[in-house]
């Protein structure tokens, strides 16, 4: 098992990165589409209708998908003999910056719920504001790989 997990090394990390690129791509979006979505509609009118569709595409097409590969992927880097030592602090802090950015997919997940069910619970400028959480965990996660803090 060890000599397959070496061997596929190069190949789980490219197809985690492309994940990763993936799942934060729509971690950007979503917040952003929420942000129109709140302030420029209201529920059931036709722009509510196409908000809707685009969020819902958006989570469960690409994030939620891209989320569990960039999990599956990272699991399978992590069992990978050698790639991390655990008194290091930086796979810590990497892991917490992954666990924070599940918490805010679906905190996401949850605002679409509302929208769908016509709650509007959150302004526009809090989904702007949250909007900058994934910038800051992935500077933290970035910061905690390369680095090595």
């Amino acid at each position: 098992m060890t000599g397959i997990l070496i061997s596929t090394y190069p190949w789980v990390k490219a197809l985690h990165i492309m994940a990763v690129i993936s799942w934060m791509a729509g971690l950007f979006y979503l917040p952003r589409l929420f942000v129109y979505h709140a302030e420029q509609s209201e529920p059931e009118d036709s722009r509510d209708v196409v908000f809707q569709e685009m969020e819902r595409k958006l989570l469960n097409v690409i994030m939620t998908p891209s989320m569990i590969a960039t999990w599956a992927l990272g699991l399978a880097l992590v069992a990978v003999p050698g790639v991390v030592d655990w008194s290091d602090t930086w796979p810590w802090t990497k892991a917490a910056g992954v666990l924070a950015m599940t918490w805010f997919h679906f905190w996401l997940a949850a605002r679409r719920r509302d929208f769908a069910t016509g709650v509007r619970s959150v302004s526009g400028r809090r989904y702007r504001l949250m909007n900058e959480a994934p910038t800051v965990l992935m500077v933290v996660i970035v910061f905690s790989v390369v680095l090595r803090f």
